[in-house]
């Protein structure tokens, strides 16, 4: 089997425009929560999102293209192009053995639902003849593909709030067995859109605080719920030998990957197994130990039962060693990206490896007994991680698993 590595990465997110000012942030425990301002919240029992302030694209996709794309497919293109920059790739002209495998939980409601409203009030003829190509789930990956002039293997994975976490994986499979030299992967999700919002207040899982900033609280006695978001996060892997001709600088190394269903119920999380045989099956992928991992990034949403049930997971798949770990949520600074989450978070695992030093788990002021781990709070912390796993669950019982290593070459 192929050697994977990380040699580019992008990010989208409400504390960051780009990758570099979103790990700033993040090392800096900032929050980027606020008042949400897309639309007129007023009514609504909570107002509070992780919303990407001054975000603009005009420079960076085709004007006319630009008004045609739903706002997911601008978060997801912009983030796929810094990491194919970072990557040191440019275009040049059509490259048959790079790839895209890059998701979204929802895709383009947004041109969804405006192309309905024109269709109420304006009628028949004035629907665009470019609606259905972008309302896909796939729009963000066929317009990489197009943008970066890539015609490897292409695809679209969707797996609720585990879409991220399973691009990533489904691209270091695609690599690991020899059909793409590399992949551009990752996820968007852009759903801070009036139903959407009305929905998840409907389920009464969103937190809400008279601080906007203190409102997403994992792993604290008094987390209420998560904030959504959203936002984008992208990779570039590729195969080791591929990278090494060219040169390429290597972030990390990605070497597990697991994936699991509940088979419990579409909303609520299951307690136990499918959290631990995600993770058991990204370790055995890995061939590696539990005792070899050194940090977690958390799924870490800051929901009651999800909370509780991840730190019990991980206790049953780490035993002893569970105690040593250092585990952290970044949500508890970007909210829940839904389908962009663990794209960013695979992100924060590759620079976590690259500068030894650990993001915090913010607003986690009051411990609560049943979440007993060491989650690395309040502030940054530098540390030895040779070995990082990153966990996302989702509705509809998904759940994904991605390991990455430190990149040693071997002998």
């Amino acid at each position: 089997m192929k050697r994977v590595v990380v040699t580019g990465v992008g990010a989208v997110t409400p504390v960051g425009l780009d990758a570099p000012s979103t790990w700033a942030s993040m090392l800096e425990g900032q929050s980027g929560i606020g008042k949400l301002t897309l639309f007129d919240a007023s009514e609504y029992p909570v107002q509070i999102a992780g919303e990407v302030k001054g975000f603009d694209a005009s420079g960076r996709i085709e004007p006319k293209e630009l008004r045609r794309m739903d706002r997911y497919a601008q978060l997801g293109l912009v983030a796929a192009q810094e990491a194919f920059a970072d990557a040191g790739l440019a275009k040049n002209g059509l490259i048959d053995d790079i790839g895209v495998i890059f998701g979204s939980a929802a895709g383009g409601l947004g041109v969804f639902l405006e192309q309905q409203r024109i269709l109420q009030e304006r009628g028949l003829k004035r629907v665009s003849p470019t609606f259905i190509q972008n309302m896909l789930v796939d729009t963000a990956s066929g317009h990489i593909a197009i943008a970066l002039g890539l015609r490897g293997p292409n695809m679209a994975v969707v797996s609720a709030c585990a879409t991220g976490s399973g691009a990533v994986g489904e691209a270091f499979e695609t690599i690991r067995r020899g059909d793409a030299a590399a992949i551009v992967t990752g996820g968007s999700e852009a759903v801070l859109i009036p139903v959407v919002y009305a929905g998840f207040c409907a389920m009464r899982a969103l937190a809400q605080h008279e601080d906007p900033t203190q409102a997403s609280r994992p792993f604290d006695r008094d987390r209420t719920g998560f904030v959504i978001s959203e936002g984008a996060g992208a990779l570039l892997l590729e195969e080791l030998e591929h990278a090494q001709r060219r040169g390429a600088r290597i972030y990390a190394e990605v070497i597990g990957y697991g994936s699991s269903n509940d088979a419990f119920d579409m909303a609520a999380p299951a307690e136990g197994e499918g959290a631990v045989l995600t993770m058991q099956r990204a370790l055995r992928k890995a061939e590696i130990g539990p005792e070899r991992v050194d940090y977690i990034n958390a799924h870490g949403t800051g929901t009651p039962m999800n909370d509780k049930f991840e730190t019990d997971a991980i206790h049953r798949v780490f035993g002893e060693h569970a105690n040593r770990l250092a585990v952290s949520s970044t949500k508890s600074m970007t909210g829940h990206m839904m389908g962009a989450s663990g794209a960013v978070e695979a992100v924060v695992l590759a620079l976590t490896i690259r500068d030894q030093v650990i993001a915090p788990t913010i607003n986690l002021t009051t411990p609560d007994p049943e979440c007993d781990l060491d989650y690395v709070p309040g502030q940054a912390r530098r540390a030895n991680v040779g070995v990082a796993l990153s966990n996302s669950f989702g509705l509809g019982g998904h759940n994904a698993s991605v390991i990455m290593s430190r990149f040693e070459p071997k002998p």
